[in-house]
């Protein structure tokens, strides 16, 4: 329930801190005093539309804040928390700034939040209504919603089905949309894919081949040098006159007849014998170089075809052997998901037919639970319609077939006919203000009982209403008000002599200054303003006044 409003510098509000009580509370004042400027206040804080012109005259910012103590409500802290939502020792600070420039803040305990997360949360917790405002019973959805309530947890089960079958079905048919219209593409894909497939794998590459081929080709471009390099180098080294073996044995040999007179030569002797063994054997390697050195043309050519390919492959697939092999793994995984294409889009055809045949099932069990609902709640609504006044007054639940939706196949919709010979009408469509409070009066008595936005805020709900009438909707604002916090703004002394907190809402100049001041009054200054209600502040009216407060206690 709203435990508190504080309120600065809005309309003629200089500043203002109200407490109110559970049950019924009642603003009462001359006309112009301010009363509505609290509502508007109080709208502000739930996350309704601001406007600049709202600001005091000559202030640059504006704050209100509504603080609701949410801890008796059990199903609340779920759907706040469903908005991200947590409440501090059971409160909620609902805060919303509004500056001169037209700009606006909103913060949830402290913490700025967007206007549409602080109005998600204000119509959980406060459901506001003027003479033309009725937010929650002029709204199609919310009136589906009061019907499901009242046709009880079987039907609010159903309904919660139905939506999770229906977000469902509607995946399914993103997907199944997407596999068909991408059915030209897949094929296109599929012979591109082949394509860049079957040119790979006739490749046959190997991992290191193009090195290997690149070396190759080296060598048989050069082969008349490498061969004329190779044959003069073995010459030079064997086959010359002299030649480097037989100069190196030469050198062995006078070296070895001067070593029995000098032992320190020997060391020397033993190196030239190495290098005369490492000249011997290079020579031999050469000789077999020269030999295997091949003239071949025609490999010439077939080695620098494979590499065209090889680099053909690169330029098209990746910078390396390696990446090429890589894409062709990837093109055949493609591939596959491809050609499992029409197979899934079977699958999903298949899947779709049997969830759309159980949501047809569910929407036609919760349309049936409503209808049964709808005449019960007409029955319920007309009650206390006679009771208020409106004993001819018809009713009307219309349910209507429409295309499957998360909510089910029905459209639902309130009417009323106020008096005998009209047609019933939408409750929008309601003229007489003092019909629409009763309508709106008397449905929300029907759903008292069930759960639901634990503050009502009615703005003079008693416009169009008087005598024996105004007793009736005392006393039915005070029955509501045993289940629900009620904040009522009234000019019927029938209604505000039932309050549990009465504030009197004046106007004062303070400093030059027009201001609304709010008071909570009780006793003798609660008695002169019920007479003032009435019409006169004669002994009569106060001894007026003094009965009609006695009676309710």
């Amino acid at each position: 329930m709203l435990v508190e409003l504080d309120v600065e510098q809005i309309a003629i509000i200089d500043r203002l801190s109200l407490r109110f009580e559970p049950g019924l509370n009642v603003l009462t004042g001359e006309t112009g005093a301010g009363k509505s400027i609290l509502i508007d206040a109080l709208s502000l804080a739930l996350g309704e539309r601001a406007e600049a012109e709202m600001l005091r005259a000559g202030a640059e910012h504006a704050q209100v804040t509504a603080v609701f103590d949410v801890s008796s409500s059990p199903h609340l802290p779920v759907r706040l928390q469903e908005l991200g939502v947590t409440p501090e020792d059971g409160l909620l600070y609902l805060t919303r700034e509004l500056f001169a420039g037209g700009r606006s803040q909103a913060r949830i305990n402290g913490r700025p939040v967007p206007v549409a997360t602080l109005k998600a949360v204000g119509d959980l917790l406060v459901d506001l209504h003027g003479q033309h405002q009725h937010q929650s019973l002029f709204n199609l959805s919310e009136q589906m919603r009061f019907l499901d309530e009242w046709c009880g947890e079987k039907a609010l089960e159903l309904k919660a089905e139905l939506s999770e079958c229906v977000r469902e079905i509607r995946a399914l048919q993103r997907e199944l949309s997407s596999l068909q219209a991408d059915a030209r593409e897949r094929a296109h894909l599929l012979d591109l894919y082949t394509f860049q497939k079957q040119e790979i794998e006739q490749a046959r590459l190997s991992p290191g081949e193009e090195e290997e081929l690149v070396a190759e080709e080296r060598r048989l471009a050069h082969a008349e040098k490498l061969f004329a390099t190779a044959e003069a180098a073995y010459e030079l080294l064997v086959a010359g006159e002299p030649s480097a073996v037989d100069l190196l044995a030469q050198a062995v040999r006078a070296l070895e007849d001067v070593v029995p007179v000098d032992a320190d030569l020997q060391p020397l002797v033993e190196n030239l014998q190495n290098a005369l063994y490492a000249v011997q054997d290079t020579a031999s390697d050469l000789r077999s170089y020269r030999d295997r050195v091949e003239f071949n043309p025609e490999r010439l050519n077939e080695v620098q075809e494979r590499l065209h390919l090889i680099r053909t492959l690169k330029r098209k697939y990746g910078d390396t052997v390696e990446a090429v092999l890589d894409y062709l793994r990837e093109v055949t995984e493609k591939m596959e998901r491809l050609q499992g294409g029409e197979e899934r889009a079977e699958e999903i055809a298949q899947e779709l037919a049997r969830k759309e045949r159980r949501a047809q099932e569910m929407a036609g069990e919760l349309s049936k639970l409503r209808r049964e609902g709808a005449r019960r709640f007409e029955q319920a609504v007309a009650q206390e319609l006679s009771e208020l006044a409106m004993p001819r007054a018809r009713f009307e639940v219309r349910i209507t077939p429409k295309p499957l939706e998360s909510d089910g196949a029905d459209m639902v919709e309130f009417l009323i006919a106020p008096n005998p010979g009209e047609p019933p009408r939408p409750l929008s469509k309601i003229a007489s203000g003092g019909e629409l409070s009763r309508v709106m009066l008397a449905i929300k008595s029907v759903l008292a009982g069930i759960e639901g936005v634990p503050t009502l805020v009615f703005d003079e709900i008693d416009i169009g209403i008087g005598g024996r009438t105004a007793g009736v909707v005392g006393e039915k604002l005070h029955a509501l008000s045993t289940q629900r916090q009620i904040l009522c703004i009234t000019h019927l002394p029938q209604i505000a002599s039932r309050a549990r907190l009465h504030l009197l809402i004046e106007k004062r100049e303070s400093e030059g200054r027009t201001v609304t001041a709010v008071t909570p009054i009780e006793g003798d200054a609660r008695v002169r303003e019920i007479a003032r209600m009435l019409g006169d502040t004669g002994e009569s009216a106060l001894r007026h006044a003094r009965e009609m407060l006695e009676s309710v206690r």
